[in-house]
């Protein structure tokens, strides 16, 4: 398949290496478009670009690799957006550094719809992966597009959650998208292609750079009319993405933990920080102004024994150990564990890394 004569010269320009998204635009501007830069004199380019970009774009643009391009957009699924398209995400206009460049899997559909972004660590304790995925698709039932970056923890709960949900989930990553990191979430990739929509700025064969990661979050939170924040350490990344949604003038909010938490530091930072601290879905969609999600239905769960509701009881709402259990409940450690075994079953306990047990909404 050969490439549209409209696409291929923001793609030449695209390739050049040293032509970054703030000289590209600066070049627009300046030229007016992508064939009137491709025209341009040495002389001309080189009042905006260094000599060796402007090099570079009169010698004809970067031709040589868009082969792979024309290749990946012979799947009907698979879309490249520019700043001069009507489908480009209209938010993205509103941010300091909008890509002249997206490309797109799946439902492009998507990217004109309202949006939340749902984000958190990637270490997440599984009431907080529970939490994220519950909210997303309550978030996304109320008419909010689901969006986060694919990472393991929160961001997969969440776009479970928003898949699950009537608007579905947008996946932001920081690679090209041919390539699916992290590789575990393969399946998942997969889904929201099919389900939802992925995203990325990055050109096809873009490996998982470090670099990239801050750079993404930008577009997680541009997207997005509000950030949400599930659980998040004191240093968390996640806080990168909800300074970017403030700075981008969109609302932050912040789920509570337990001041024992190691991942509610963040949270409850941001919470000082004037986020707002929500308990319910309901919140957030209250506080954007959306009518409420429809009353989900209630899934039929095993119901645990008095003995174990009793031990659930003494659970309380931080994770503890086994025998901080038995000694609280006046039981053996041996009674203890086939209590939690039942409570597991039941849904209402999840056991953590080192021996701890934590309660589940």
């Amino acid at each position: 398949m050969s490439l549209d004569s409209d696409l291929e010269p923001w793609l030449r320009l695209s390739h050049i290496p040293g032509l970054g998204n703030e000289s590209f635009r600066r070049l627009l501007v300046a030229f007016g478009s992508p064939e009137a830069i491709l025209s341009a004199s040495h002389a001309a380019l080189a009042r905006f670009v260094t000599a060796a970009v402007a090099s570079s774009i009169t010698g004809g643009g970067a031709r040589d690799s868009l082969s792979p391009v024309a290749a990946w957009l012979d799947d009907p699924g698979n879309h490249i957006i520019t700043l001069a398209d009507t489908a480009y995400p209209q938010p993205l206009l509103q941010i300091a550094d909008p890509p002249p460049l997206l490309y797109a899997k799946g439902r492009l559909e998507l990217l004109t719809q309202p949006c939340l972004a749902i984000i958190g660590s990637r270490s997440a304790t599984p009431q907080g992966m529970a939490t994220a995925e519950s909210f997303a698709t309550a978030i996304s039932d109320a008419g909010l597009t689901v969006v986060s970056g694919l990472a393991l923890g929160i961001d997969s709960a969440a776009h479970r959650g928003g898949l699950a949900g009537a608007s579905s989930s947008i996946a932001v990553v920081a690679t090209g998208l041919d390539i699916v990191y992290p590789a575990r979430n393969r399946s998942l990739a997969h889904d929201i292609a099919a389900r939802g929509a992925l995203v990325s700025e990055f050109a096809l064969g873009t490996p998982a750079l470090a670099t990239n990661f801050p750079r993404r979050n930008r577009l997680i939170s541009g997207l997005s009319r509000g950030c949400l924040v599930v659980e998040a350490a004191a240093q968390s990344g996640s806080l990168i993405t909800a300074r970017l949604a403030t700075e981008q003038g969109r609302e932050v909010f912040a789920i509570p933990g337990s001041i024992h938490s190691p991942l509610s530091k963040g949270c409850h930072h941001l919470i000082k920080q004037g986020a707002k601290l929500v308990e319910t879905a309901q919140d957030v969609v209250e506080e954007l102004g959306l009518s409420p999600a429809p009353p989900a239905a209630t899934k039929a769960v095993s119901q645990p024994s008095a003995a174990a509701q009793a031990l659930l009881d003494h659970l309380g709402f931080d994770s503890c150990v086994v025998d901080t259990l038995a000694a609280r409940s006046g039981l053996g450690s041996a009674a203890v564990l086939v209590l939690l075994s039942e409570l597991e079953i039941a849904g209402l306990v999840a056991a953590l890394p080192g021996g701890r047990y934590q309660r589940l909404s």
